[in-house]
């Protein structure tokens, strides 16, 4: 497409034969399809490599990889592992991609909306200090789609878009625990916006977890924000918002058990006094912000409560 831009978008995936003809078809449908769609195979036991080749041999722009044999140990938790952002970094090795003027991630699970990749890169045309963008994701629940909150400037590694030149700037992707986050924080260190776009909504195929899935969730998220270097506080406050959630309580010793066990083995992290100073300082901005509104709101129940009262 004669636009002036060159779109590389990259899928690792593994074990996605019961999702991928819908990812596949999402993306061929696309308005603004990308130029080129790389899909690799990390060492998938179900006929996902097979389809893959059906696939790509249908759509122009797609090409079926595959990582070499045993390239990830499977040790039962591939985000621990970090295998997503290694295959991701195998695949991205086999092109050129200075060449393309934006590089994307997407998981093998999202079906897009068809407009997905022409709007976003809208986005990315009115803001030029736009280095890293995306939708939302929306999850069945029960018998509801349900939108799986994040923070604004947080851009989900499952179908994040990067600039050239900010992917340049913050070194690539990173192959560790947590690297969407890494990835961002770095972006917004090098003077570029990171932001999700909630009008953008992907719908996410991937099974909702059982009660230990979830667990084992947030005990990753934990260990996550070790690897991230936030700060023991800030990890305590967080485990209070998570025992909240299903299942009530365990969530949140489960979060920071996470976090505590990643410090122990001394988990690998960023060793980086810049990437540490703006980490803490943001905490603290966040926080001021969450105080800031929580004060707002009691202010303003107190002065309905007090106009009621006068009313009465």
């Amino acid at each position: 497409m004669d636009d002036g831009k060159r779109v590389l978008i990259i899928s690792p995936v593994r074990n996605e034969s019961e999702h991928i003809d819908v990812v596949a078809a999402s993306v061929e449908r696309q308005t603004r399809p990308p130029d080129v769609w790389l899909v690799i195979d990390d060492g998938s036991t179900d006929a996902t490599p097979e389809r893959l080749a059906e696939l790509a041999a249908r759509i122009p722009f797609m090409r079926a990889l595959s990582t070499p044999a045993a390239f990830t140990v499977d040790s039962g938790d591939r985000h621990t592992a970090a295998a997503a952002p290694r295959a991701f970094n195998h695949a991205l090795a086999t092109v050129q991609w200075r060449e393309f003027t934006h590089i994307g991630k997407l998981d093998g699970d999202i079906e897009l909306p068809d407009d997905y990749f022409e709007r976003l890169l809208g986005e990315f045309d009115r803001d030029p200090g736009l280095g890293i963008g995306g939708g939302v994701l929306i999850e069945r629940v029960g018998a509801e789609w349900q939108t799986m909150r994040t923070a604004p400037h947080h851009v989900r590694g499952a179908l994040k878009l990067y600039r050239r030149e900010c992917f340049a700037a913050i070194g690539g992707v990173r192959e560790l625990l947590g690297w969407d986050g890494i990835d961002q924080t770095y972006a917004r260190m090098r003077g570029y916006a990171t932001r999700s776009f909630e009008d953008l909504v992907a719908r996410h195929h991937r099974a909702c977890g059982s009660a230990d899935g979830l667990l084992r969730g947030r005990v990753r998220g934990g260990a996550t924000h070790y690897v991230l270097g936030f700060s023991p506080p800030w990890v305590l406050a967080k485990s209070l918002k998570f025992a909240r959630m299903r299942p009530r309580g365990l969530s949140g010793a489960a979060f920071l058990y996470g976090y505590l066990r990643a410090a122990w083995h001394s988990a690998p992290r960023i060793d980086d006094p810049e990437y540490r100073r703006f980490v803490r300082s943001d905490e603290r901005a966040r926080l001021a912000r969450s105080l800031g509104r929580r004060k707002l709101h009691l202010s303003g129940r107190l002065r309905r409560e007090m106009l009621s009262k006068d009313g009465s």
